[in-house]
Formats: C-alpha cells, sequence, structure tokens
C-alpha cells in the first residue's frame, strides 16, 4: 500500500504541499511584526501582493490569447481573455479589503512607503503592454480577413470574430470598473485635492477611467446606434 505521509518532491518545506508552493518563502515576503510600524501593513502588503499575483495569471493568459488570434485559433483566444477577466474581477473584489483600513491609519503606513506608487506595478505595465499587443493583433486580424466591425455586429452575431471581440470588451471593460473601484477607494483613504506618494494628485486616477484599449470596439457602437431603426436621418442631426 502507498505511504503518503512520506514526502516525494525535492526544495525547501516540510511537506509536499509547501515544497510546490514555496509557502515558507511566499508567507515570509511581509513585513514582520517587529518591522511594521501599524498592524494594518499586513493588510496592505497582502491585497497588493495577491494582486500582483492575479495580474501575472491574467495577462499570462492575455499573452497567450494574442498568439492564438496570430494564428487564426480564435475559440481558444476566447476562452482565454475570459479566464483573464476573472482575474481582473477578483483583483477588482479584493478593493473591498481595503475599506477596513483606516484613513488615519493608512498615514502611519504612508510614512515607511517611500517613493512606492501603484503607478510602478510590474502588473499593471504589463497589462498596458499586453492590452496593447492584443488590440495590434486583433486589428491585422480585422485587416487580414475584410472584417467591417459593424456588420460583424449586425449580422454576424456569434461567430467567432464576433465574440472575440466581446471578449476584448470585457477585459477592457473590467480594466476601466477596477480603475473606479481603485479611485474611489483612494480618495475614501487619502481624499480629494491631495498627492500620492510619488507626488501624483490623486484625482488623476479620475482621468484614467475613461481610456480605453481597444477604442474601435467602443465607437462600432455609436456607429450602430446612429444608423439603427432608431437613428435620426442625417439632415436632422446636421
Amino acid at each position: 500500500m502507498k505511504d503518503y505521509s512520506q514526502q516525494v518532491l525535492a526544495g525547501e518545506g516540510g511537506d509536499d504541499y509547501a515544497r510546490y508552493m514555496r509557502t515558507d518563502t511566499l508567507l515570509s515576503l511581509q513585513r514582520g511584526a517587529d518591522e511594521v510600524v501599524h498592524r494594518d501593513e499586513l493588510l496592505f502588503q497582502v491585497v497588493h501582493q495577491s494582486t500582483e499575483l492575479w495580474l501575472k495569471l491574467a495577462c499570462a493568459e492575455v499573452a497567450e490569447a494574442a498568439d492564438c488570434i496570430g494564428v487564426d485559433n480564435l475559440d481558444t483566444a476566447i476562452r482565454l481573455l475570459g479566464r483573464a477577466s476573472l482575474g481582473v474581477v477578483l483583483v477588482t473584489d479584493q478593493l473591498e479589503m481595503m475599506r477596513h483600513l483606516s484613513p488615519w491609519d493608512f498615514q502611519t503606513i504612508r510614512t515607511v512607503l517611500g517613493h512606492g506608487s501603484g503607478a510602478d506595478s510590474p502588473g499593471w505595465k504589463s497589462v498596458q503592454r499586453r492590452s496593447r499587443h492584443l488590440g495590434s493583433v486583433f486589428r491585422d486580424l480585422v485587416q487580414r480577413r475584410g472584417i467591417d466591425l459593424a456588420d460583424l455586429y449586425r449580422s454576424k452575431v456569434d461567430s467567432a470574430e464576433q465574440r472575440l471581440a466581446e471578449a476584448m470588451i470585457d477585459w477592457d471593460e473590467r480594466i476601466s470598473l477596477w480603475r473606479v473601484q481603485h479611485y474611489k477607494m483612494a480618495t475614501r483613504v487619502i481624499g480629494h485635492q491631495v498627492v500620492g506618494t510619488q507626488g501624483t494628485p490623486v484625482d488623476v486616477l479620475a482621468k484614467l477611467i475613461s481610456y480605453k484599449f481597444f477604442p474601435e470596439l467602443w465607437d462600432v457602437r455609436t456607429e450602430l446606434t446612429l444608423t439603427g431603426p432608431m437613428a435620426e436621418p442625417p439632415e436632422a442631426r446636421t
């Protein structure tokens, strides 16, 4: 009979779970009790560190989705973008934990952040880079297949190309919704008309909410409205 009490993996840790998941290293990455200036540093670090992990996964999915689009494997790209979008949902949801961080207590935590800022997040930098690349390969696909985006939405609903466009919209929208929640969280904690740890006004975050990675997929909705059955005739709009 197999002895499951025997650990078979090499590496650090008292058991195979610790060795595979590297839990000893993972759980040592937060500031210890002898280092913190406030107990809620653990909350602050866990939210941000776990965000980086989810974004690492999400961006890996987006990168592979872009590769799939390049070789016309659209169904796989759609599935991977769905996984990536769910990752951003989870990142957004965990901002709820920041509601438990007192604005006054955060002022103490700020004293040990140096010039550290979310603008330096490797995860969010990767989101921008991967999203731009995704948009580029999608535009290549549109050109390669001679796709008219308006026609795609009018008469080719549920085609692979239309479902891919919607998966990209989901990703773009999830990023925007995170920006909304992040902005509200930031102002809830530090207020309006103040500067962050790198001297950037917090209200600059509000301007990012309307940013779109795939503007052509949003513009087509306007086109559909202006040309739909309820649209005013061109002469009435002038």
